[in-house]
């Protein structure tokens, strides 16, 4: 196989978790890539603890495109927006991923699993989920931790793994570009930018 050069991977976020999961979500789908990811500070144009599935999604595809914005050299752009829905039996916590490369945009969801009633109350009172969760647990910074998913399960399950398992499923059509027609899906923009050339090779 010919030699190619690192992934260069931006997350849209400073928090470790994040940018751990992104590495780790590349080196899960390109294992034989060298994969650098770093973090860039940004907005996500949402509220701070998004509450419909839309507004989640949304905050996710926000995020990814204004990391092409900070990082245009970048090969790859990551946005994760985690959200809460109010579903039976109760609300149901997640996140929303959203990678762009120049040829095309992959997305997917984390699992999906349900807060206990006295997070869930201080959720709807207009805590954002990671604060909730500090103050029912006696945790601090648990979103730049565990989270909530890592808390309630123990340690099994944590937020990294969460997001790690959907940044790969994100990148399923980078897997598989002939399947998902990636380079006729890339947004058609008048006036190209940086972030419209591709610069490294997945295989």
């Amino acid at each position: 196989m010919e030699t190619v050069g690192a992934l260069s991977v931006v997350v849209a976020s400073t928090n470790p978790v994040k940018i751990r999961a992104a590495l780790g979500g590349f080196q899960l789908m390109f294992p034989g890539r060298i994969v650098r990811a770093e973090g860039v500070e940004v907005c996500s144009r949402v509220s701070s603890q998004p509450r419909t599935d839309d507004e989640t999604r949304r905050g996710a595809e926000a995020r990814a495109a204004q990391a092409c914005e900070e990082a245009p050299r970048a090969d790859f752009w990551v946005g994760i927006e985690g959200g809460v829905v109010e579903a039976e039996p109760g609300m149901a916590a997640y996140a929303w991923v959203v990678v762009r490369s120049p040829l095309c945009v992959g997305r997917a969801r984390t699992g999906t699993f349900f807060l206990p009633e006295a997070v869930a109350r201080l959720v709807r009172q207009g805590m954002e989920l990671g604060l909730a969760d500090d103050q029912v647990f006696g945790s601090t910074d648990s979103k730049r931790k565990a989270g909530a998913v890592g808390l309630l399960s123990g340690g099994t399950v944590d937020r990294e793994a969460l997001y790690r398992q959907a940044i790969a499923l994100a990148l399923i059509p980078f897997k598989n570009p002939t399947l998902y027609g990636t380079r006729a899906s890339q947004d058609r923009r008048p006036n190209p930018t940086p972030c419209d050339t591709f610069t490294a090779p997945l295989e």
